[in-house]
């Protein structure tokens, strides 16, 4: 039985309940059986609730399809209302006004439960009334609580939510897997591959918040010559397909590739899924998540559209502070090896992500609320020990060092009235000869080879001072300590990197500015001592705690400290200059930045969980530095190997004093000097400085 047929069974089974649920929602959007400073809340989120009825009653009758562009676009709007722009501040969803309006505690609690509650937006575009279902059941349990309020207390409510989230945490852990590894939940795919995408309607039938990006981006492909667009998928497909190439892996083994991307690609991401067929590799693709259960933070890891509101997202990046414990921890860890087991043999068979980014959007700075939830101490331990635990299960079940990916990003159409020239040399910054970058970048391995360290040096307002100390290299005619990127996994073109020695390694990280996982950072410092870091700070806030704790959450990710997990010389001086030409630096993906400037990443290695996999560069050096002294430790006790966790931050050229490899016998080798390169080998690379 197919995953179709399974779904249509199981929403006959669960009807009943549903019609029972949506009958008593009606009743509470009228009735005032709560007191009055709760009926507000509880009236609007029932009213919220029958929007989403009526789309199921839609859906189920395949009326979407007959509603004009213009009826599908208030119907969206409609949806996400509430929580968009300036209507965000007003509304329950907000743990700020929630609270203002319901007091601290239920304020928290229930701006959550709405929070949660939206999710059943997206079930019900699926018809996956099972899980619509029993968020509809809690929403009337907790109504239940408030209607007897001389007989209930914060812990009852709260109990009720803790309850739902562990009695349910397998049933929503299992769908997240099964739209990893399940070719047969082809939601999205289905949509994109049997609609006319001409017709840009199809945009609303994914559910998701459509905006001016995903409908300029699809309008915007669909002008452009058929060949251009296959083009596109091409460089995409044929990057992944290199990738498993040149790390010597085997993609005969592999029959499944999850694609990620933002809404408005579905032109590139169809020809994407003919190309990966004809690899012999079936598409998944995955939503990103909604529920507390399984989002990390606010991070989009799936299909997904421009947020109504990325402060209502940081808002809630935290909400398993409301029921994390060492209960849940165990019953999270239960839940995802018992959807691994169920798909062990999908997931034997799982190749790897290909993923579409996006830039361009609105440069955010968020608020930090006192009101939204946080994690205390014990729970920021426990959620690192549920990450590591659950990326041994995948490292288990995916058989991670098998498995490649590739990585690839374009503009959106909020980058400003340059959006069709930006995107054209963004493509042209994509298609780079790859084989003129590999030997200039050979040259600059050559020179950083003979080093026993490198000296990075910040100018002007950049303050950086770094010593890198490099792998010491038994063989160098047969061992280099640099992987010369060129463009395949990791497009664009241009960067050699390695995994620095730990010890040795010390020294002030500083970047004025810049954009690091959808948020920014003002004047960012970190510390290493021994490659490990010591101290940071930024100055964000006026409040300088503020400012250590939103390193530590949106850096850090909650731990104590990181390590320096890779050091990179970037090359792609096109891309610099395409950045300046068009005053877009602060919006460039880190997929294009890291590639423009010399970066280091705090966190694991590259070659996480495939360090004993031999990766040799072009020119058959093996690239030896593939280890550090913490990731060498998964040879004694793995559960202190890695920090799953990789985020490079990029110095741009122009904030750049100096890059000199220095030997043993303190000679040195320049390789950029005030911003240019200097080693002999690399001038071309200046070009693109000379033609501005």
């Amino acid at each position: 039985m197919g995953y179709k047929d399974l779904l249509k069974e199981e929403n006959t089974a669960i009807r009943e309940r549903y019609e029972l649920a949506m009958e008593r929602i009606a009743l509470i959007e009228q009735e005032k059986t709560v007191s009055g400073r709760m009926f507000p809340y509880f009236q609007s989120v029932a009213s919220f609730v029958l929007m989403v009825k009526n789309v199921v009653a839609m859906v189920e009758e395949e009326r979407l399809n007959t509603l004009t562009e213009q009826e599908l676009k208030a119907l969206n709007s409609a949806l996400y209302n509430d929580i968009a722009g300036e209507n965000y501040l007003v509304s329950f969803a907000n743990p700020a006004y929630a609270c203002g309006q319901l007091g601290d505690r239920y304020g928290k609690l229930l701006a959550f439960l709405y929070t949660e509650l939206r999710s059943i937006l997206v079930y019900a575009f699926e018809q996956r009334l099972y899980e619509l279902t029993i968020y509809l059941e809690l929403f009337i349990e907790v109504y239940n609580y408030f209607e007897a309020e001389d007989e209930y207390t914060y812990k009852d409510v709260k109990r009720a939510v803790y309850d739902f989230m562990s009695d349910y945490c397998d049933i929503l852990v299992t769908a997240r897997t099964r739209e990893l590894l399940d070719t047969g939940m082809s939601f999205a795919r289905d949509i994109i591959m049997e609609s006319d995408l001409e017709d840009i309607r199809y945009l609303y039938y994914f559910g998701e918040h459509i905006t001016e990006n995903e409908i300029r981006t699809a309008r915007f492909l669909n002008s452009m010559p058929e060949e251009q667009v296959k083009a596109m998928a091409d460089t995409f497909t044929e990057g992944y397909r290199i990738g498993f190439e040149a790390n010597r892996k085997d993609l005969s083994k592999k029959r499944i590739v999850n694609i990620r991307y933002q809404i408005g690609f579905e032109r590139m991401v169809y020809y994407a899924v003919l190309n990966f067929k004809k690899l012999g590799l079936e598409t998944t693709v995955q939503r990103a998540a909604y529920n507390a259960v399984n989002k990390r933070q606010h991070l989009k890891i799936g299909y997904h559209s421009t947020s109504p509101n990325k402060q209502y997202d940081y808002d809630h990046r935290f909400d398993t502070g409301l029921f994390f414990d060492k209960a849940f921890q165990r019953r999270k860890i239960e839940s995802v090896k018992l959807a691994y087991e169920q798909l062990k043999d999908k997931a034997a068979v799982y190749a790897g992500p290909a993923v579409i980014e996006v830039f361009g959007e609105e440069l955010f700075a968020p608020e930090d609320k006192k009101e939204a939830v946080k994690l205390n101490k014990r729970q920021q331990k426990l959620t690192v020990e549920c990450t590591n635990e659950e990326n041994m299960l995948m490292q288990e079940y995916l058989r991670m060092e098998e498995v490649s990916f590739t990585i690839i990003s374009y503009p959106v159409p909020e980058i400003g009235k340059d959006y069709e020239e930006i995107f054209a040399e963004t493509v042209k910054v994509n298609t780079l000869d790859s084989k003129e970058y590999g030997r200039i970048q050979q040259c600059i391995i050559d020179a950083l080879d003979q080093g026993d360290h490198v000296r990075i040096l910040g100018a002007g307002d950049n303050h950086t001072d770094l010593r890198v100390k490099l792998y010491d290299l038994k063989e160098p005619s047969k061992e280099t300590c640099f992987e010369n990127c060129v463009a395949d996994v990791n497009i664009p073109v241009g960067e050699v990197f390695t995994s620095p020695v730990l010890t040795g390694t010390n020294g002030r990280l500083h970047v004025p500015k810049v954009y690091l996982n959808d948020l920014e950072y003002l004047e960012l410092e970190l510390e290493f001592k021994d490659g490990i870091t010591v101290d940071y700070s930024c100055k964000n806030y006026p409040d300088e705690i503020k400012n250590k704790n939103f390193v530590k959450e949106n850096l850090l990710y909650n731990r104590d400290f990181l390590p320096m997990g890779e050091f990179a010389i970037g090359t792609n001086t096109t891309a610099y200059m395409m950045a300046r030409k068009f005053d877009i630096a602060s919006r460039l993906p880190i997929l294009i930045a890291e590639k423009t400037g010399p970066h280091f990443a705090i966190g694991d290695t590259c070659y996480k969980m495939s360090e004993d996999v031999k990766v040799f560069n072009l020119d058959g050096k093996e690239i030896v530095a593939r280890d550090n002294e913490i990731s060498l430790l998964r040879k004694t006790d793995i559960s202190k190997a890695y920090f799953n966790c990789h985020t490079d931050i990029t110095l741009p050229y122009n904030e750049i004093k100096e890059i000199t490899v220095y030997r043993k016998d303190g000679s040195a080798i320049p390789v950029i000097r005030d911003a240019r390169f200097v080693l002999p080998g690399t001038e071309a690379l200046n070009a693109p400085f000379d033609m501005n």
